[in-house]
């Protein structure tokens, strides 16, 4: 209970004076010593009332609030044990439902346990009467196995007296054959030897030639099928760029120019571009030559800027060159990108790149080697696929056969091992395109199928018509070094190379040898062909044998 303010307790104090000294209470300047005593007495005594009536209150409140809580505790605690009854009871319910369902699935497996295992007993029953059944059979065999190795037995001592008999009687008719023919034993082995050998010649040539010709024709029926349908899936264009690089200008005049006085400009030219510019009495052209056809078009390129521009002196060549060196060097970049995006090629290195680019310069035959890769590339994919190899390999491996060639002139040795050796130090890790690229000419031996597909696709393509073009004097050397290796056998008496140099027609002389020997003798020719020669495509080798019997009737 709060305490009174002091002026309010002395009001209600003064209700308790004397009415005679009410007058004087309301001036407290007034009041006695015994008025303020006993009113500070009724003041203590009415702040200890109210503090003892507080207190009393406080405890009832206390007591009635503990009362209270006490019931709605008991009252929670009874509704969360019955909660938890109904829980329980659910919770095993529940628990039972799920034991009874667990004990329903557990006799469903037991019963298809039982199920199974009769099933296997019912198969393990019939098995046993089955191995039993094998068994006695295996038995009857071996009982006819023995019977017949008694027998085998018998017939190999039957035989080997028999064998003895016939010892006997051959060394007899030896004996009597050598008194007959007044000859001793080595000599009749010896002639007798000698017929066998000749006969079983004669039959072996007779044998090899069949056989030889049963598997050429099958293998010839199936290379030209495969042959055919490349050469018809891919079409080429024929030769058209020529080795033979000249520069037309306008008059004899700028020959002045390009040669210079007492020859500096034409030297600066030369000298520049590493070519030979031959000046002649040609009118209207100048000559280029260089066996190194990149230099050779720099010069070329430079020369024709040089007459169009007008101005010929040693500080505008050496400009021009540098200029068209570049402008050559990024065209070699673009064809051999270029090249190989269209042949599908992936992950080659750009000095590989750049090599390729160069073969668009280089020419063989005045076939451009590298439209050559290109067609090689997919001829031999095509090949690749018809005989069921990794077509994409193949393509690569026919891509970069010829990758030497743009850089034989700076190297020793033959395109082909130049050409792997570039390959390899710039990445390419296949085994099969190394191979291929230094194997295609036969230079080392094939280790992987892919090697000679690239091998056939190089001869497709420079043997197809148009393909290749040569000199007048080296087709001649080459029909007369063809005549020459077919009339070196003693059988024939001529020989002549037809159809440019595709086959060899070869007439042997009738009485020094027979018509069995003369397919060994065509496939002797051609063998030296391959030895000794060096040809694009195929030679055919043709052997032909007439008998001509003359009388004269008079």
């Amino acid at each position: 209970m709060p305490l009174l303010h002091p002026p309010i307790l002395l009001s209600s104090v003064l209700t308790f004076l004397p009415s005679a000294s009410l007058a004087a209470a309301t001036h407290p300047s007034e009041w006695t010593a015994n008025e303020i005593a006993i009113a500070a007495a009724v003041i203590i005594g009415a702040h200890l009332f109210g503090v003892a009536v507080g207190l009393f209150v406080m405890s009832t409140l206390f007591h009635r609030s503990r009362r209270r809580a006490r019931q709605e505790a008991q009252l929670i605690v009874q509704t969360a044990r019955a909660e938890g009854e109904a829980k329980s009871k659910e919770l095993e319910l529940e628990a039972e439902k799920k034991i009874a369902e667990r004990r329903a699935q557990m006799d469903r497996e037991i019963a298809e346990g039982l199920s199974e295992m009769k099933a296997s007993q019912a198969r393990a029953a019939k098995r046993e009467e089955t191995l039993d059944r094998k068994l006695e059979s295996i038995n009857q065999r071996e009982t006819k196995i023995d019977q017949r190795e008694t027998r085998i037995r018998t017939l190999e001592e039957s035989a080997e007296v028999a064998a003895r008999d016939a010892a006997s009687l051959r060394e007899q008719m030896r004996t009597q054959l050598g008194k007959v023919a007044d000859m001793t034993r080595d000599e009749a082995r010896d002639a007798y030897m000698a017929e066998v050998r000749a006969e079983s010649e004669h039959e072996a040539n007779t044998l090899t030639q069949k056989i030889l010709d049963e598997a050429e024709r099958s293998a010839r029926d199936r290379a030209r099928e495969i042959t055919l349908m490349a050469i018809q899936r891919y079409a080429a264009e024929n030769v058209g760029d020529s080795t033979v690089r000249t520069i037309k200008i306008p008059s004899d005049d700028m020959k002045g120019r390009i040669i210079g006085r007492e020859g500096r400009n034409i030297r600066a030219i030369e000298k520049a571009t590493g070519v030979d510019i031959l000046v002649d009495d040609t009118p209207g052209v100048i000559s280029v030559s260089c066996f190194d056809r990149v230099r050779q078009a720099i010069a070329a390129e430079a020369l024709q800027k040089l007459v169009a521009d007008g101005r010929v002196h040693p500080s505008r060549v050496e400009e021009i060159v540098e200029q068209t060196k570049r402008d050559i060097h990024e065209r070699i970049n673009k064809y051999g990108n270029d090249s190989v995006v269209e042949a599908n090629i992936r992950g080659l290195h750009p000095k590989i790149v750049e090599a390729m680019g160069k073969l668009h310069f280089r020419t063989s035959y005045g076939q451009n080697v590298l439209r050559h890769s290109i067609e090689v590339a997919f001829l031999s994919q095509m090949i690749a696929d018809q005989l069921g190899l990794n077509g994409q390999i193949a393509r690569r491996a026919g891509f970069l056969h010829d990758i030497g060639k743009a850089m034989d002139h700076e190297m020793e040795g033959g395109h082909p091992a130049i050409g792997m050796e570039f390959a390899r130090k710039f990445g390419e890790k296949s085994e099969a395109v190394l191979n291929a690229i230094g194997g295609h000419h036969a230079d080392i031996p094939a280790t992987t199928p892919y090697t000679p597909i690239v091998m056939a696709a190089d001869a497709i393509s420079g043997a197809r018509p148009g393909a290749r073009r040569e000199s007048m004097e080296m087709y001649i050397k080459r029909l007369d070094q063809l005549e020459a290796i077919a009339k070196q056998h003693p059988a024939i008496d001529e020989a002549y190379a037809i159809q440019a140099g595709r086959e060899v027609r070869v007439i042997v002389n009738a009485q020094k040898a027979d018509d069995v020997e003369t397919f060994a003798i065509a496939k002797s020719i051609a063998e030296k062909v391959e030895q000794e020669m060096t040809f694009p495509g195929e030679i055919k080798v043709t052997v032909l044998r007439e008998v001509r019997a003359e009388a004269i009737a008079r």
